[in-house]
């Protein structure tokens, strides 16, 4: 009864395009990439707590109160992040919005319907993260759920620009599916090692004088090398995926996510040596959560893409005529 009442709403509004619906999605997209941004921007800063309270700000205040230079730099700091989870919110309604009143297929609406679902469990998780005074674990956990939203809201996106009334196309063997979703699950790895570092690290997020932001208690080496050797095995399952890739052959759109995600992960590898041995600047320490976010999508991406949906019959893509002239077999 209440969804029919809302779909009656929905449907006074103007019916989208796909180009608005994708556009939407691309928002959603960027928008919960960019607060886990915003979000090590706090932690690098220290302005955990410039807003020690939620879902106030302060006691009795919903917005910044100034109590001297620094803290006023704290507190726009902080406040700032959590304005953006307005703008992240109104992009899931949008899109929930645009893609129910296009009358979209289910699989399309249940990730749509995710996105707000999951910006209020962030926010919840926010709020426990302050209210626990940043233990490092709250935190953790905050940064990792942001990831999971990367990825849906990057599956949300491919899957909008599918037709409706289209057949499951394969582009790959299901071992190569599967070789992707271990991928998914080492990339997971990868990012839970990387959460404890930041946990034994200098960057606790707050410096107040009259407290200490409790760390995780390892050697901070130890959980270095941890994190390294997997990014390794994660690179190592990817370049072990494009070689499979190719020997089934692969669309010219499938080859683009693959090199721009081996080339992302790359690049983390550099941000994270160079972090290692500059004792972790600021900077980069941005950089990678950011670069942790862009390989997350592009490794969602690159998931999505060897199966979708098309006019026409399914089937899975055989080898190009080069690929079969250069057998051995």
């Amino acid at each position: 009864m209440l969804y029919r009442a809302f779909l009656g709403l929905v449907d006074k509004l103007p019916l989208p395009s796909l180009r608005t619906q994708r556009l939407i999605a691309l928002a959603v997209l960027l928008s919960q990439a960019g607060i886990s941004v915003t979000g090590a921007i706090v932690r690098v800063t220290a302005s955990g707590l410039g807003c020690p309270t939620w879902p106030q700000c302060f006691p009795g205040s919903f917005t910044p109160v100034g109590v001297g230079e620094v803290e006023v730099i704290h507190q726009a700091v902080e406040f700032g992040n959590r304005m953006l989870t307005f703008l992240v919110t109104l992009f899931a309604a949008l899109v929930v919005l645009a893609v129910t009143r296009a009358r979209r297929r289910r699989t399309v609406l249940v990730y749509a319907w995710l996105m707000p679902g999951g910006t209020v469990v962030q926010a919840i998780i926010g709020g426990i993260t302050v209210l626990s005074g940043l233990l490092w674990w709250t935190v953790a956990v905050h940064l990792l759920a942001s990831m999971v939203m990367v990825w849906l809201a990057t599956v949300l996106y491919a899957r909008i620009g599918e037709p409706d009334d289209g057949q499951t196309v394969t582009h790959a063997p299901a071992p190569l599916r599967w070789l992707t979703v271990l991928a998914g699950v080492a990339l997971s790895a990868v990012l839970i090692s990387g959460t404890t570092v930041t946990g034994a690290g200098p960057h606790a997020g707050d410096k107040s004088i009259d407290r200490v932001v409790e760390r995780l208690e390892v050697e901070i080496v130890t959980l270095v090398h941890l994190h390294s050797q997997l990014l390794v095995g994660y690179l190592a399952l990817l370049i072990g995926l494009g070689f499979g890739l190719y020997a089934v052959g692969i669309t010219r759109a499938i080859r683009t996510r693959l090199f721009v995600l081996l080339g992302l992960v790359c690049g983390q590898a550099l941000i994270g040596i160079v972090q290692y041995w500059t004792n972790v600047p600021e900077v980069l320490v941005v950089l990678h959560v950011g670069g942790a976010a862009a390989c997350t999508a592009a490794t969602a991406a690159l998931w999505a893409s060897l199966r979708t949906r098309a006019t026409g019959t399914a089937s899975i893509s055989a080898p190009s005529a080069r690929d079969q002239a250069v057998s051995p077999v």
